[in-house]
């Protein structure tokens, strides 16, 4: 945050801050040089390991916890006074939320409300500056929108229209968050981002399931056709944005975030084995793609996602993200030269199997 946002004593209270991209939000804003209360309840995808380089900084304090812990965060509030509190905490995958779609309701639903009702305790009690600078910044998705055909790019203005539970329980916070701004005056924000990836995914996300499973030497499952269409964004460069939108933006409003780099599933997926096959040569000589197997589409599987984020650059001063084959080409060696933190994942808490069955075997 700006100066004219923060008491220079103030801490951030971030939650879910030991996931994938909320940890990359933490180690950015401890090293900008803020305090960072870190609420997190390691779940199977959070893991202090993420947060290796800053556990022992005087800026950074982990609780660990639950979102939906209306005591704990009473608690918190009351003790660290944050000046803005960034919503990461959330379950996120949407195979998953296919298999039980109650975890994402109670996480991502009744998880954000209990914050919101803290956090709107908590700004009832602030007065002048302090309650002027106050943020509620809730981190969101482009799924909320539902899907594009062939044209066009999701904005502010996109109707919702989510299709999985994922989704769905998504954009019931958004509207809960929302509602919090407009009927009680919390100064409230929402980013709806596109696709992130990078260092420290879990894998059973695409990029690096594909990765773990091509290095392997195990079949990469690809949906249907591989025609579906991703917009990418590297975590680097979607927590700038969220850094942006913490100082700049307007209270109220809501924010697309988006690198303009819209690609197949299966482009993504022969991507990753071109850059495999010139940095980890198979030992056979063949070549990585001829891995690739195509399985059974995923129930509701939306066709194209794309980010209109004109806003954003417009009133952030945010210039966006880097070309996709950069950033993926630095994430394939950051898992390549990082085997210590995701090998113990596939030795432990997940093995690259296919989820969203509802118990069938892929």
């Amino acid at each position: 945050m700006s100066s004219s946002h923060a008491r220079t004593d103030a801490p951030i209270l971030v939650t879910g801050g030991a996931g994938f991209i909320g940890s990359c939000y933490v180690r950015r804003a401890i090293a900008s040089g803020r305090r960072v209360v870190n609420l997190d309840a390691l779940t199977y995808a959070g893991t202090l390991t993420r947060l290796a380089s800053v556990a022992d900084d005087p800026l950074h304090r982990f609780v660990h916890g639950d979102v939906r812990d209306s005591a704990l965060l009473a608690r918190l509030f009351d003790e660290e006074r944050p000046d803005a509190v960034v919503h990461f905490a959330a379950e996120s995958h949407v195979d998953r939320s296919i298999n039980d779609a109650r975890p994402f309701i109670d996480t991502n639903v009744g998880g954000t409300t209990a914050l919101l009702g803290a956090a709107l305790a908590h700004w009832d009690g602030l007065s002048g500056a302090e309650r002027e600078a106050f943020r509620f910044l809730h981190i969101s998705t482009d799924e909320v929108f539902g899907t594009l055909g062939p044209t066009g790019a999701f904005t502010e203005t996109t109707p919702y229209n989510p299709r999985s539970p994922y989704a769905a329980s998504k954009a019931a916070s958004d509207h809960l968050v929302r509602s919090f701004g407009l009927t009680y005056g919390l100064p409230v924000l929402i980013t709806n981002c596109s696709n992130n990836y990078g260092p420290f995914q879990f894998p059973e996300k695409l990029i690096p399931l594909t990765f773990v499973r091509a290095i392997g030497g195990r079949p990469l499952p690809v949906y249907g056709d591989g025609s579906n269409v991703r917009d990418w964004i590297h975590v680097e460069d979607s927590c700038a944005a969220f850094e942006g939108v913490l100082s700049r933006g307007v209270p109220g409003e809501s924010y697309c975030i988006g690198a303009d780099a819209e690609r197949t599933n299966l482009d993504t997926v022969r991507d990753i084995c071109r850059l495999l096959d010139g940095l980890t040569p198979k030992a056979d000589g063949g070549r990585h793609e001829d891995q690739i197997t195509f399985v059974t589409d995923r129930p509701g599987h939306d066709f194209r996602y794309a980010t209109d984020c004109a806003k954003a650059r417009r009133t952030l001063g945010w210039s966006g993200g880097r070309p996709f084959a950069e950033g993926l080409e630095q994430t394939v060696r950051w898992y390549l030269e990082n085997r210590a933190w995701w090998e113990p994942i596939l030795a432990g808490v997940y093995d690259g199997e296919r989820l969203g069955l509802r118990g069938r075997a892929a």
